[in-house]
């Protein structure tokens, strides 16, 4: 069935891999090998969960409620608005008070989810805090609850983990193999954060002209895999050229919490860059034509 009821051909893909039972802090053990079958046209539900802004990213090219009237015509039925924080490529003043700051942060955000509201489309606040180019995906959280921990702003990577536990939140490195002008090397450090992004649309989509590469992905998902961590996919999209990335879900996401404790569980989502679908653990089930 689609989305309105309809029936509809659908791809069952029978793929045997090493299944993990992911608990509830992001520790992944190995049971055993298992035959599954994945009906892919069952996962109808598409999230965005690497977005930015024009308001609050100095990269972004299109504003918040343009970039989400853009996701919602491209079938999403939610987004992650994550604009780059004050490590980052921020488009805010640096020198503003604490909460000014994250209120002005927080702008992209609000455009984004004032139009979903209007037309049904989920939008959720997350950021990208960055540590000297190294950088990470953060979610679960509120402006509100942002404001209040002003402490955030001058934490360390290890820090930044407890902080944002403390709030329910989740924290997953983001593309963590990416090296470019503004990324000198690579640094990791999956013991600080819950997940790894193993699938960044900007690296592999037919629709990307920057930071193009057919190994970063391929090392993350392997890095993941190493250190016994779940998985994101998300695009990374900066304007309202939709790449398609982000993850597949069987059943509606309600809020951040569904995506985190979705994430952290046991059950199947799938992981896309718009081109390919992977399972979440990121073996690949199928091209897109």
């Amino acid at each position: 069935m689609d989305k309105d009821g309809k029936d509809d051909s659908y791809t069952v893909c029978r793929c045997v891999y090493t299944r993990y039972s992911i608990a509830r802090q992001g520790t992944i053990k190995m049971n055993s090998d298992l035959e599954i079958d994945i009906d892919i046209e069952s996962y109808i539900y598409k999230y965005e969960t690497h977005l930015h802004t024009s308001e609050g990213s100095a990269c972004g090219h299109s504003e918040g409620a343009a970039m989400a009237r853009a996701c919602k015509e491209a079938g999403y039925d939610g987004i992650f608005v994550t604009d780059h924080a004050w490590g980052g490529n921020t488009a805010i003043d640096r020198s503003l008070p604490w909460r000014e700051w994250v209120r002005q942060f927080a702008v992209g955000y609000e455009h984004a989810r004032q139009w979903g509201e209007k037309h049904g489309m989920s939008v959720w606040f997350g950021y990208e805090s960055g540590y000297n180019a190294t950088e990470f995906l953060i979610y679960g959280i509120t402006p509100e609850w942002m404001a209040d921990h002003e402490e955030l702003h001058d934490a360390d990577i290890p820090t930044q983990l407890d902080i944002i536990h403390s709030g329910g939140g989740m924290v997953i490195q983001a593309h963590p193999y990416r090296v470019e002008d503004y990324i000198p090397e690579v640094r990791l450090f999956p013991q600080y954060a819950d997940g790894i992004e193993g699938v960044n649309a900007t690296h592999t989509s037919h629709l990307s002209i920057a930071h193009k590469s057919d190994t970063w992905n391929r090392d993350a998902i392997a890095l993941a895999r190493r250190h016994d961590k779940p998985m994101t996919a998300g695009s990374d999209v900066h304007s309202t050229t939709i790449f398609g990335g982000g993850i597949l879900t069987k059943e509606r996401l309600h809020s951040p919490k569904d995506f985190i404790n979705l994430i952290l569980s046991d059950d199947m989502y799938l992981m896309t860059d718009g081109d390919s679908i992977y399972d979440r653990y990121g073996n690949l089930l199928k091209t897109i034509p």
